[in-house]
């Protein structure tokens, strides 16, 4: 692959700058993955790292400069189709992921939930039988068997929505994550919860300044 930059317009990469000529420089990705940058006899000269190079491999770390003070982007270089089909496969793990979690939360907690409310109903309510069965006769503990069979319910209740409550603050947490993760490749806008198979049917970034394409045609 080779990317033709600089100030002309029918470059690949077209770069705005006084001290860019027009037809600037190269950059070359080889049949192994390989980056070089090549000057393409530019009047103010392609640098690497501070050092003017002909032809020089190169790597994402590296500083390009071309001209006195234009620095180049490897990484929008390499984006001069507006290509983000791979960033944007990978947001297909993450909805995934936000789902099974979501999913995951709400059944853990109500499941927690129906537990709480009626394991203190069972346990009390036993032993209410078993002391009032074991003091039969005796009126205070009969009062005591009682007591603890109306406080069954109520403690039941009590820790059943105590586990409820936990249930928002953890989603709010999942979806805090899914927010930031959950973008546009390219321009980082929130993408909602929207599946990554509807948007993908979409083909490109719907935002008019972006466009970024995330279908490979």
């Amino acid at each position: 692959m080779i990317i033709r930059i600089g100030k002309a317009e029918d470059n690949d990469f077209v770069v705005d700058d006084v001290y860019v000529s027009r037809y600037h420089a190269k950059l070359i990705r080889d049949e192994n993955g390989n980056l070089f940058i090549e000057d393409a006899n530019s009047t103010n000269g392609t640098f690497v790292n501070s050092d003017q190079v002909i032809r020089k491999k190169i790597n994402m770390t590296d500083h390009v400069t071309l001209g006195k003070h234009y620095t180049l982007n490897i990484k929008e270089v390499l984006k001069f189709d507006n290509d983000y089909s791979e960033e944007f496969a990978a947001l297909k793990l993450v909805y995934d992921a936000y789902v099974k979690e979501k999913i995951r939360i709400q059944s853990s907690n109500q499941f927690k939930t129906r537990l709480f409310q009626s394991l203190p109903f069972a346990v009390i309510g036993v032993a209410g039988l078993v002391i009032g069965f074991a003091g039969k006769g005796n009126f205070n503990i009969m009062i005591a068997s009682f007591l603890l069979a109306i406080c069954a319910p109520t403690v039941g209740v009590y820790f059943g929505a105590k586990q409820s409550a936990k249930i928002p603050e953890l989603l709010q947490n999942i979806a805090n994550r899914f927010k930031i993760d959950y973008v546009c490749p390219k321009c980082g806008t929130f993408l909602g919860e929207i599946p990554w198979e509807s948007l993908a049917n979409k083909k490109q970034c719907p935002v008019a300044s972006c466009r970024a394409k995330w279908i490979k045609k």
